[in-house]
């Protein structure tokens, strides 16, 4: 795993827009009709807490009390490379996030970076691990711009839970997860 780099990337133009992604709202609202998630899991309501409960659908934390739910997700990848893991969303219907700019609340260290290849496959000499405190959109941009990168999975730390995924535009249709 890579630690930070101390170098900046720079933005240039709208083609090199990083662009995150939550999980699509018409997958969370299929898990929601069908009242179970992709492992058969019961979709159960619980007011949140306020206590970081990091909202996958519309990339924010929950406000205490609105209603959430813990579901299992994999964000992608086939085989060997698909993982499910714990992520809150909303209980109800959501609109998703206003942008696909970096989420403000959910884009400071500690966080994990991922970076997956254009099969899908992880690319763990580029994994990184940003520290506390600092902003990741340095190195997303400089992992992205690599030529073996076409996605990164943002993680938290400690247990490893995907948060979103980012792309970088580059005038194609961005990968869904």
């Amino acid at each position: 795993m890579t630690h930070m780099k101390t170098d900046p990337a720079v933005s240039t133009s709208a083609t090199d827009a990083l662009i995150a992604q939550p999980i699509p709202a018409a997958r969370l609202d299929e898990i929601r009709s069908r009242g179970a998630d992709d492992l058969g899991n019961p979709v159960e309501t619980v007011a949140a807490t306020g206590d970081g409960e990091p909202l996958r659908c519309c990339l924010r934390y929950a406000v205490a009390g609105e209603a959430i739910a813990l579901i299992s997700y994999s964000p992608g990848g086939q085989g060997v490379w698909r993982e499910v893991g714990p992520v809150y969303v909303h209980a109800d219907g959501c609109p998703g996030p206003t942008t696909t700019s970096l989420p403000q609340e959910l884009r400071g260290g500690p966080r994990v970076l991922r970076a997956y290849r254009p099969d899908g496959s992880m690319n763990y000499e580029q994994n990184t691990l940003v520290p506390e405190g600092e902003d990741i959109e340095d190195e997303l941009r400089r992992l992205l711009r690599g030529p073996d990168v076409s996605k990164v999975h943002v993680r938290t730390v400690l247990p490893q839970c995907y948060l979103f995924s980012v792309t970088m535009n580059t005038g194609e249709q961005p990968p869904t997860d």
